[in-house]
């Protein structure tokens, strides 16, 4: 991807309890996206949040909650972003997982790797 050029982010909310078979569906979105050779990807948790169900789930001192919200975030160019959205899909099927895909338009300022 180039500098300067418009891209997409796909933003991916689930929960942190989410499975696909044995592994965190976050974990397998990510894989997946680094096979399909997509930009970037990256996991950010929550520490409050509610979706769908209304089901409110936090980090409080006394709360053993482990359904933390979850955000995944993709970005490449549009055609990827949106093949890569049917994987997804399917993923969600798969692992019978709720959660909110969005994309929207992102602007790529700087996109370079760590020189060593």
């Amino acid at each position: 991807m180039k500098n300067n050029s418009d891209a997409k982010l796909l933003r991916i909310f689930i929960g942190e309890s989410n499975k696909l078979g044995n592994i965190p569906l976050y974990e397998a979105i990510v894989f997946k996206a680094k096979e399909y050779g997509l930009s970037g990807a990256t996991v950010t948790k929550g520490i409050m949040g509610f979706g769908a169900n209304s089901k409110i789930n936090s980090a409080k001192l006394f709360t053993i909650s482990q359904d933390f919200p979850l955000i995944v975030e993709v970005i490449d160019v549009e055609n990827k972003i949106r093949d890569f959205i049917k994987t997804v899909e399917k993923m969600f099927e798969l692992s019978n997982s709720g959660g909110l895909i969005t994309v929207e338009k992102a602007e790529i300022i700087r996109y370079t790797a760590v020189k060593k």
